[in-house]
């Protein structure tokens, strides 16, 4: 009988990532309500430091995946492995962070497994049947659905920054549980061979608590550099609409929308953006937005919490220097 809750857990570098953080807290909380086990699986290279991190967030068991030519990513290599782990544990539930690359090996397990999938979820719940039940984002933000999984394992992947992350006051004591990996060359047809780095570290957007956008009203790709200053005083990360990224102003890595990032930071600033659905659809869960606009009639107030019309020239060095004085009070 399936049993227990999985979840696959994302690190880069030997870093694990913020969302499977969160992930793994999600899934303790759901763990809990069934009575039940949570376990995480870990996949990687020299990565035998990581199961540690994963304890506080109540893991049970961390099942590790150590091996050299798993130290990039690769869609047939880490589905394999999971594909074994969930056929042979049978887990009830598996969660997996609605990253790049929770996006890419969930909806493959799902059809290998021929079971449905909830994705980008925003709400998971169960129902008087023990049932995992999902709320999504649909039509482009503008509604929401509730999925009811009837197919096990019941998987689904869960939008960065919207569940928390929450160490417990008293965690499980944590088993490691190391994986034997038997993997050839010619197993993996898709090898990353480089891996090309920006010259400047570029913040993900879709764990950023903070971040600054600017769309077609920025009129050129130096004026980003106010977006940068009020950034860097909130600690926060700078986005874009598809109108700066096709005008060739700011790369496509941090454009936000349908087309680019989905994110949910706890402040978005919308600086001369007019708030076209697609835009909307990649911000519009974030917890509070401020839309700073010369056009009062731009559909980006309707989606805001707080607006200022005028002239974002003017306003955006204000609003920093503001700001700063605050931060040295």
């Amino acid at each position: 009988m399936p049993q227990g809750v999985l979840v696959f857990a994302e690190q880069r570098e030997g870093i694990v990532k913020k969302a499977s953080l969160e992930a793994t807290s999600e899934g303790c909380r759901i763990a809990n309500q069934l009575g039940e086990e949570l376990s995480v699986l870990l996949i990687g290279s020299s990565i035998k430091h990581l199961p540690p991190k994963l304890f506080p967030y109540g893991a049970h068991k961390v099942y590790l995946a150590d091996h050299s030519m798993l130290e990039q990513y690769s869609s047939e290599g880490y589905s394999e492995i999971s594909y074994k782990l969930i056929t042979e544990r049978d887990p009830a539930i598996v969660l997996f962070p609605a990253t790049a690359m929770g996006r890419d090996i969930a909806p493959r397990l799902a059809a290998r497994l021929k079971v449905g999938l909830a994705s980008d979820c925003t709400v998971l719940r169960l129902n008087e049947e023990k049932r995992l039940e999902c709320q999504r984002p649909v039509y482009s933000g503008k509604a929401f659905a509730l999925v009811q999984l009837t197919s096990t394992p019941q998987m689904a992947t869960l939008r960065p920054n919207v569940f928390s992350a929450e160490e417990l006051k008293e965690p499980p004591q944590g088993e490691v549980i190391e994986l034997s990996v038997e993997l050839k060359p010619e197993n993996i047809r898709a090898k990353v061979v480089d891996l090309i780095k920006p010259e400047q570290e570029v913040p993900d957007l879709t764990e950023a608590i903070v971040i600054v956008s600017g769309g077609r009203g920025m009129k050129s790709g130096e004026s980003f550099e106010l977006l940068e200053a009020l950034a860097s005083t909130l600690q926060g990360a700078v986005g874009a609409s598809r109108a700066a990224v096709d005008a060739g102003w700011v790369d496509h890595q941090i454009q936000v929308g349908q087309t680019g990032k989905v994110v949910s930071p706890q402040l978005y600033i919308a600086c001369g953006i007019s708030g076209a659905i697609q835009h909307l659809a990649g911000m519009s869960s974030s917890k509070f937005i401020i839309a700073i606009n010369k056009d009062p009639e731009a559909p980006i107030f309707k989606a805001a919490d707080f607006g200022i019309v005028g002239d974002l020239f003017k306003v955006l060095p204000c609003l920093t220097e503001a700001l700063q004085k605050l931060s040295k009070a």
